[in-house]
């Protein structure tokens, strides 16, 4: 019986995904193969969650569906090393899943001639399965190849699908997100900080804050305009400080980030 799920890079993603699915008994680790070419992870790996472990790519790429969780400029090597030693012909076409930021179907499909593929980029929340996860279909993806993505990206947080058109934006948003989000609770703790807060005490405070307002907006499906509003009192404190956000430019900051990574999502993929 062939394995069920390969994976191809055993980094802090890919472990993060791993771990979740057989956590949740999406696969068994008997199941499992990782390639990685780092002999630490792959001891790692094989203690902490049991599965398979090597060194070559081309046995992972024999599992029935296989996750590329390298870095995209290791890509093409990767891709090299493969058709050097095909394993996948016509009775071998597994699920390709690619967790690759910027490389594009067009890229992949020629890649796995014949293979099913799907493109996804998940983020860092991942890992305490709080993830945000986009996906996209290539040509050879039929609606149980794309149900089976949603289910393995599912076990690490939420799917949502999207045309590959939007994927460099899905990139610079959520992909990149938690990297400003990162950004912008240090900073409330350094305000903190410097209004005469302990620093354990404002670090908590800022971290609590964004979280709670994340639920609020998500449980209430409030808009985030609408949730400013609420609690800005005229005259009163939160309007003061929206108003020296505005004149500092946070709210520009932010959407010229999301572009920027956007662009730079795409410039990986060329």
């Amino acid at each position: 019986m062939a394995t069920q799920f390969g994976m191809i890079g055993g980094g802090v993603m890919g472990e993060a995904i791993l771990a979740r699915l057989i956590q949740q008994g999406m696969f068994a680790p008997v199941d499992v193969i990782v390639s990685e070419p780092m002999p630490e992870r792959r001891a790692l790996l094989a203690e902490q969650y049991g599965v398979t472990v090597t060194a070559e790519n081309r046995m992972a790429i024999a599992a029935e569906t296989v996750m590329l969780a390298v870095k995209p400029q290791a890509f093409a090597a990767v891709v090299t090393g493969l058709q050097q030693e095909p394993m996948i012909n016509e009775s071998h076409r597994p699920l390709i899943l690619s967790i690759l930021a910027g490389i594009p179907l067009s890229k992949l499909e020629a890649a796995f001639a014949g293979c099913p593929v799907v493109r996804a980029m998940p983020n860092t929340p991942a890992t305490i399965g709080a993830g945000m996860t986009a996906i996209a279909p290539g040509q050879r993806a039929e609606p149980q190849h794309l149900a089976l993505a949603e289910r393995i990206f599912q076990v690490v947080g939420e799917v949502v699908q999207v045309p590959e058109s939007l994927m460099d934006a899905v990139t610079g948003l959520s992909g990149s997100g938690p990297g400003y989000i990162a950004l912008v609770i240090e900073a409330l703790s350094d305000g903190g900080v410097a209004a005469g807060l302990p620093r354990a005490t404002a670090t908590k405070l800022a971290i609590q804050t964004v979280k709670g307002t994340a639920q609020l907006l998500q449980e209430t499906g409030l808009h985030p305009g609408e949730l400013k509003d609420r609690v800005t009192s005229p005259g009163g404190t939160t309007i003061a400080g929206i108003a020296r956000l505005e004149e500092a430019g946070l709210r520009s900051a932010l959407i010229e980030a999301v572009k920027t990574a956007s662009a730079r999502s795409q410039e990986l993929g060329r």
